[in-house]
């Protein structure tokens, strides 16, 4: 059963088309993932989603209710977390919480359990009598996810929740959101991070407001078609340039973790012609291997087929 159904959804600004018509669902009690870079139109999909911002034509479902029609209903079965913190930083992390159970009508009676719950699984316990302007970025996601999630939605929306966080909270909000997802919850995320990606069940890689693949992870990965590797040094980073003509037989080069990556057009290639060609442009490299693909290389291999 799908949580949430789009259909040749279009979105403009102006002259830009910030979502091309495009269509997709999600199915109930899945971890979604959204990724591309800024200006992808991840942002106004995920307003539009929440009922924040109004489509231009196209038909957007929620739970099986009309975003345009229902947005009531679905209000109160969502919990929105957007790009930027917009919790009150002058309340605490506890008056938060009791502003955002006002706002959606939580009982009093149920308050308690939820409050116990949400500072627990968050590790805001110690922080509660806290102003959320003296907690770091970390905690602040961690308190809109709470306040997200004090009124039990059916889906959890979020909006590249982890942006400017250090990667031990980044890790640590990613197992908040796994053991929401075992709770049944539907989780929709997007993100600019390739490695985030890669712990969804399902991605949409949007580009400039259009779609460029679908699928699960790995769905996505088999459908890589070129043989890739990695070269590099043993010690240090590759002060990198691109050259401005590939060598003939290399489809691309492009910098990864301090190494680089090398796409052939042809597969019959040999792994020692490779070395030979890369080590003539970056004469510091000593190594070269074969790899698998990741969500990275597939992203900036669509990407560079639409250029």
């Amino acid at each position: 059963m799908a949580a949430i159904t789009v259909s040749k959804l279009q979105k403009n600004y102006g002259s830009v088309n910030a979502l091309n018509g495009i269509s997709f669902s999600v199915q109930k009690g899945s971890l979604f993932g959204i990724i591309g870079a800024d200006g992808a139109g991840k942002s106004s999909l995920m307003r539009i989603l929440v009922t924040l911002t109004n489509s231009d034509s196209g038909q957007v479902s929620v739970l099986e209710k009309n975003v345009d029609s229902d947005y009531q209903f679905i209000r109160s079965q969502i919990g929105y977390m957007p790009q930027r913190f917009s919790l009150y930083q002058d309340l605490s992390v506890k008056e938060n919480l009791l502003f955002f159970a006002d706002i959606y009508g939580v009982k009093s009676r149920q308050r308690k359990e939820r409050f116990e719950k949400l500072l627990s699984f968050s590790r805001l316990e110690q922080f509660q009598n806290r102003r959320a302007a003296h907690l770091s970025g970390g905690m602040k996601q961690k308190l809109a996810l709470c306040c997200a999630l004090i009124h039990t939605p059916d889906i959890l929306i979020l909006d590249e929740p982890t942006t400017g966080v250090d990667p031990v909270s980044r890790n640590e909000f990613w197992d908040i959101l796994k053991d929401l997802r075992k709770q049944g919850i539907t989780i929709v995320v997007s993100t600019p991070y390739m490695d985030e990606a890669s712990m969804c069940e399902q991605l949409l890689i949007l580009h400039k407001g259009e779609i460029l693949k679908n699928g699960t992870p790995e769905e996505l990965l088999h459908s890589y078609p070129y043989l890739i590797y990695r070269v590099g040094k043993d010690s240090g980073s590759l002060i990198f340039k691109t050259p401005s003509i590939l060598p003939d037989g290399i489809k691309l080069l492009y910098p990864s973790s301090g190494m680089m990556h090398v796409v052939l057009q042809n597969r019959d290639i040999s792994k020692e012609s490779v070395f030979s060609t890369v080590k003539s442009i970056f004469p510091e490299i000593n190594f070269i291997e074969s790899i698998t693909p990741g969500i990275e290389d597939l992203f900036i291999l669509l990407i560079s087929e639409r250029q």
